[in-house]
Order: structure tokens, then sequence, then C-alpha cells
């Protein structure tokens, strides 16, 4: 992975870790044991500390940037959607944000809530604990069912397990021209999209 230390600060990463080979850290960066970093994520530790603390999940094209003396921290379990961008902010734990989201300046992300997709919150708020949160900018819409809650874990606990089978197997390959006849098949964990459970 593109890794570079920034006045002999250099990133800190789990063995028990996966960061893809394209994502960039750079600086006071810390990953910690289980956690996922995904294809072309940006953390930036040149300016204030980064902190990804036990089975958290950053997915690709995140950036994750703060200012300085500000750590922009994601705890246990924090869950970081496709294209997030976190800036000099907390995701406490069990949270998520959602793919496309901001998180701007000293706003807290409360523990086991969810900011929707292309969601943006304004520095300085706080997202209660437990509650949805969507919009431009954000306001709460609900608190979460317990049915929520649960999905949320699931998913994240899919992306611990992706750290598990990236450590395990992927490499970069050339790939093939054709398909083959006895193509295999994924391994991944049955996980659904929260709006199809709530079709059952």
């Amino acid at each position: 992975m593109p890794c570079y230390s920034l006045e002999g600060v250099i990133p800190v990463v789990d063995p028990t870790a996966y960061v893809h080979p394209s994502a960039v850290l750079i600086g006071d960066v810390i990953v910690g044991p289980h956690c996922y970093v995904g294809p072309a994520a940006c953390l930036r530790g040149d300016f204030g500390r980064i902190v990804l603390q036990a089975g958290a999940n950053v997915q690709d094209t995140c950036v994750i940037h703060g200012f300085p003396d500000q750590e922009t921290l994601v705890e246990e379990n924090g869950h970081i959607g496709h294209g997030a961008v976190l800036h000099s902010c907390v995701v406490r734990r069990d949270a998520m944000v959602g793919m496309n989201a901001v998180v701007m300046d000293e706003a807290e992300v409360g523990e086991k809530a969810i900011v929707a997709a292309c969601a943006f919150v304004p520095a300085g708020v706080k997202v209660p604990p437990r509650t949805l949160m969507a919009g431009v900018p954000a306001k709460v819409l609900r608190e979460l069912s317990d049915a929520e809650v649960a999905w949320k874990l699931e998913g994240t606990r899919v992306y611990q397990d992706l750290t598990r089978r990236s450590l395990a197997s992927m490499q970069e390959v050339q790939p093939l021209a054709a398909v083959e006849a006895d193509r295999p098949t994924l391994q991944a964990p049955a996980v659904q999209p929260l709006i199809a459970t709530k079709r059952g």
C-alpha cells in the first residue's frame, strides 16, 4: 500500500487488519486490530491523528482527514460506507456512516446511530445514539429499531470477515481473457440490504 511517514511519524497497521494496496496512509494514522480499509481510501494524518479502533471498516474511496490537534476517531465496529468523508469528527462504537455521507469538524455520531447515505452532518452536530439521521443538512428522523441495529452489526461482521478473507487470499493478478467453465463462487457470508429485510 502507499504508506508515507511525515516528520518521522509512521502509520501503524495492526497485523490482523487489512489495508488494500491502493489505499493511502499518511503520517499519524493508527489502524487497529481486525479493521478493513478498502480500495482507494485515503487516510491523511498530516495535520491531526486518525484512529480506527478494533473491527472498524473504512470502505472504498473514503477520505479521512482532520485539523491539527484534533483526532478523527472511528470507534470499535464503526462502519464507514463507500465514498464517505470524515473530517475532525468522532464516530462512536457500532455506529454507521452511509455511502457518500459527509461528517464535519467536531461532529459526533452517537453509539449505534446511522447517518444515511448522502447525508451532510454539519460541524459540531451531535447525532444521538441509536437514531437515524438523514438529509442536507442532516436531521434526526427517528430512533432505530432493534432489527436495524442488528442489521448494521451483521453488515460490520461481514466486513470483519472480508478482512480475514482478504488477508488469506487477496493478490494482484492478470485478468483472464474468458470466463472459465468451472468458475468458482466467492465464499462471502449471506447478507441482505436493509430494504430486503423489511419485505419479510
